[in-house]
């Protein structure tokens, strides 16, 4: 049974047992206080009316219809108690206690077999014995009328509430089962999305770069160190042609396996004879010996890796600074050169460099990114990221 159907049949369960209890409850006090005085007389109907609420609490953790049946055929046992000789019911308090117990604690009953629309033709046959045995039971009293048409009534109210109640629970679980698909769905679409996204940053941050060098004739740069790094990309979209998915590493490539924290220090070294290989010298300030976790770490290394490659290809100066600062709660970097700057007004903030590579990555560590530059003094770019 699939599990919205053993909720919704769970939940129609619990809603009998609670009606079946409630309706039972009252009708034995009805029952008994009017007759406190002579209650030898109306005992074994009395018991077995309580035997009847006690059943009840057992359809509410039962997943047979077997208790739902013993209850009902308990039911109909305490009505005919009201038949045995001796036991005469005539008065008025008498006769409502029994209707009340009639059309309103038995049919409660109903709620339990409605998650099985097959089992709902058993609710007329049901009904005639009950109708007939509690007609009998209170024929002294003058109010037969009274009786059938409450018992009708009941019954009626009953059977539409737990009816109503079954298609409408079946429709609830019907939506949230469509709900979780479709957030399944959006979950599996964000998730492409962001392999879309982090490939592009990849191949943005590797192979776009040194096919950059290339088309320049690699000016400025060690043969050796051209021939290392191409041979890195080949790597890489070896990976990516067999399914792989690779990771950022701290020197500025990738790997198939991440690492859970590293020393801020040993990866700062890293990128700076990376770019030292490749004509750009950068001087290092501030502290290094800071442990991040790796998705953070990833993220603020190549988002430095980027900010560096930037000032090798565009700011026409062979050096930068880079100045590593912390708080209790988060880490810095400030990238800042002497060289020709540029407009922030006149330039496209949505290139690929600046807003995947680096804007995007520390945004999505829960980082931000501050960008200051004019013709002629300059560029700074400073990288916050959590710890």
């Amino acid at each position: 049974m699939p599990r919205t159907a053993r909720e919704r049949r769970k939940l129609l369960t619990r809603t009998s047992r609670n009606l079946g209890m409630l309706f039972t409850a009252s009708a034995l006090v009805s029952l008994v206080v009017p007759n406190i005085g002579s209650l030898q007389v109306i005992l074994p109907g009395v018991l077995l009316m309580a035997f009847t609420g006690a059943s009840f609490y057992v359809v509410g953790n039962a997943r047979s219809p077997i208790w739902p049946a013993i209850t009902y055929l308990v039911s109909l046992a305490a009505l005919g108690s009201f038949l045995l000789p001796g036991v005469a019911v005539s008065d008025i308090p008498t006769t409502t206690a029994i209707t009340f117990f009639a059309s309103t604690a038995i049919p409660s009953l109903i709620a339990s077999i409605a998650a099985s629309s097959r089992l709902l033709w058993l609710v007329l046959p049901a009904y005639i014995p009950v109708v007939t045995l509690a007609t009998a039971a209170t024929w002294a009293s003058g109010r037969a009328a009274f009786v059938i048409a409450s018992i009708v009534v009941g019954w009626v109210c009953l059977f539409v509430t737990a009816t109503w109640l079954s298609a409408s629970l079946r429709r609830a679980f019907a939506g949230m089962s469509r709900l979780g698909r479709a957030h399944a769905l959006e979950r599996q679409a964000s998730e492409i999305e962001a392999q879309r996204r982090q490939g592009a940053r990849l191949l943005h941050d590797t192979v776009l770069a040194t096919l950059t060098l290339l088309a320049h004739s690699g000016i400025g740069v060690n043969p050796d160190a051209l021939r290392n790094q191409a041979g890195e990309d080949a790597r890489l979209l070896r990976q990516l042609r067999l399914g792989g998915t690779p990771m950022p590493r701290s020197s500025g490539g990738y790997t198939l396996e991440p690492v859970e924290t590293s020393d801020l220090g040993h990866t700062l070294e890293s990128v700076k004879q990376r770019f030292g290989r490749m004509g750009l010298q950068v001087a290092w300030h501030g502290s290094g010996q800071i442990l991040l976790p790796s998705h953070v770490l990833d993220a603020f290394l190549l988002s430095l890796s980027e900010c560096l490659e930037n000032v090798r290809r565009h700011a026409e100066v062979g050096s930068a600074d880079v100045t590593i600062t912390e708080d209790d709660l988060t880490v810095r970097a400030m990238v800042t050169d002497a060289g020709i700057g540029f407009d922030l007004d006149s330039v496209d903030v949505g290139r690929l460099g600046i807003a995947e590579s680096v804007m995007a990555r520390i945004r999505d560590v829960g980082g931000k990114v501050r960008l200051f530059s004019s013709p002629g003094s300059g560029t700074t770019v400073v990288l916050e990221v959590p710890k």
